[in-house]
């Protein structure tokens, strides 16, 4: 959810969201960044106008939560990873709603 409010924080101070930026307020958060979420987030947000998701969203919308990957071989980590960025995308989009709702 962290990844969520730091958008939200450079969204609300008027700058780009951007990989980097993103990465960097985390960073100053400090926050253990993982870039496969970074950039699933950007990508994500990066189709939405957030003023209208925040003014369409439900009052009291719940994110799930996040799965976290097993230990497996590279190829299940690969399909794991895709589930979870699609997974993130959506807790995205609902918790943009929980946010400012």
């Amino acid at each position: 959810m962290e990844y969520v409010y730091a958008a939200m924080l450079l969204h609300k101070a008027g700058k780009e969201i951007t990989e980097e930026n993103l990465t960097e307020v985390l960073k100053a958060a400090g926050v253990n960044v993982e870039p496969a979420k970074v950039k699933a987030l950007v990508a994500s947000l990066s189709e939405i106008d957030i003023d209208e998701a925040i003014k369409s969203a439900p009052m009291f919308a719940a994110a799930p939560a996040p799965a976290a990957p097993a230990e497996e071989k590279k190829e299940e980590v690969k399909e794991e990873k895709k589930e979870e960025e699609e997974k993130e995308e959506e807790a995205a989009l609902e918790g943009l709603g929980a946010l400012f709702g």
